[in-house]
């Protein structure tokens, strides 16, 4: 940010916060500022620009709700780049997808056990009252900035011993095709929005009450056997979805 930048207009209707916002964006935009590198402090920010750190708070607070910049508390405040897309055409894993996009996956593992299914995860996956799953909790990372949190449920009997051979840290659809010849082939997915509540706020580094997807996917085998459920809660700041529609011809559809 340059010292010698035009003083910012205090007599528009435009708030002053709004106005910083949109003059770090612009420099954001234009490379000033680069791909993981640390926006410069509160402090500095207001010093320059002579306004309230409050000011520059509001702001900040803002570029973060964009998913523009996320903050790591104690560390600072840093430029998140552009956009993950999710692309409902093609079945990806979250490893893949991420590094499709040119961003480096990664994972944090929140837990990872085994457990009796819900009887939302029981059905989706045709399960018995005896059958256990494998839960691996997990928030996904996107050259650093946590994307996502997922939830994946597995039949343990689909993978024995998926617990002391896996790397949760790493890439599970991968696993799945290496150690036990398993290949996801399709997938049903429901997308709806909601706001993000003060735990997933604190594990995504977003203001609470953010806008977040709502993912929830069953995942199949060729032969249309159910093997995975997943609920995730993605950032609606760093991602978008994407999808191709197409009309159908004249007279492909009856007129009643």
């Amino acid at each position: 940010m340059k010292s010698h930048a035009s003083p910012l207009d205090r007599r528009s209707v435009i708030p002053l916060y709004r106005q910083i916002q949109q003059r770090l964006l612009n420099q954001i935009q234009k490379g000033r500022f680069k791909l993981g590198c640390p926006l410069p402090s509160i402090e500095q920010i207001a010093a320059r620009m002579g306004v309230s750190q409050m000011t520059v708070r509001q702001a900040v607070r803002a570029l973060c709700e964009q998913g523009v910049i996320y903050s790591r508390q104690g560390k600072g405040t840093f430029i998140s780049g552009i956009k993950l897309e999710r692309d409902f055409r093609q079945v990806l894993s979250f490893t893949e997808e991420t590094a499709a996009r040119g961003a480096k996956p990664s994972s944090k593992v929140l837990s990872f056990d085994v457990q009796r299914p819900s009887n939302e995860v029981r059905k989706a996956l045709g399960l018995s009252g005896e059958d256990k799953v494998f839960c691996l909790r997990r928030v996904r990372h996107g050259d650093s900035a946590p994307m996502g949190i997922e939830c994946s449920c597995l039949p343990v009997t689909l993978c024995p011993g998926l617990m002391e051979n896996f790397d949760p840290k790493g890439s599970l659809y991968e696993e799945l095709a290496e150690q036990y010849g398993i290949q996801v082939m399709v997938t049903d997915e429901v997308v709806e929005v909601g706001k993000a509540n003060a735990k997933e706020a604190r594990l995504l580094e977003i203001a609470p009450q953010s806008p977040v997807f709502l993912f929830t996917r069953v995942s199949y085998l060729e032969n249309g056997t159910p093997i995975e459920h997943v609920q995730s809660i993605y950032s609606g700041g760093r991602y978008k979805i994407v999808n191709r529609l197409m009309r159908g011809k004249r007279g492909q559809f009856a007129v009643t």
